[in-house]
């Protein structure tokens, strides 16, 4: 395995569909996640409009918590959004479409790490961060 593929952030669709990927040796050897992927996934249960619906998305957020320990979103972060909200203004995004994946995205540049996604379309249009595409489960015919 290469360096670059030692150590690698995950986005919160890429948590969520880890139990179904279908090539786990797509993922980086040492998974990371940050804070906001957390903060992410804790909205889920809040958000179910079902008992069952609320009693999955709560075993993500325990499977999660039981499983990472996350990046902060730091001040070296909090700088970095800075470059990513404007490099998705210039790209034609903005931030705040999409921002939870900025911040991640944020959290992924300040550590130096690329960032493995199953949605690199949510990440278009940010300069300096290194996307590494995971199939999708249900996409494709692997």
């Amino acid at each position: 395995m290469t360096t670059a593929r030692r150590r690698g952030l995950l986005d919160t669709r890429t948590v969520i569909l880890l139990p179904r990927l279908r090539d786990p040796a797509a993922l980086p050897a040492e998974p990371l996640i940050s804070t906001i992927t957390l903060a992410e996934l804790s909205v889920g249960p809040l958000a179910a409009r079902s008992d069952e619906e609320r009693a999955n998305r709560q075993a993500h957020v325990q499977q999660a918590e039981a499983d990472f320990d996350p990046l902060p979103f730091d001040a070296a972060a909090a700088r970095s959004f800075g470059h990513v909200a404007a490099s998705l203004r210039r790209a034609g995004r903005t931030a705040t479409a999409r921002t939870y994946d900025a911040m991640i995205a944020s959290v992924a540049i300040a550590n130096e790490l690329p960032l493995y996604t199953c949605n690199p379309g949510g990440f278009t249009g940010i300069d300096g961060l290194t996307i590494h595409e995971i199939p999708h489960p249900d996409h494709g015919t692997h």
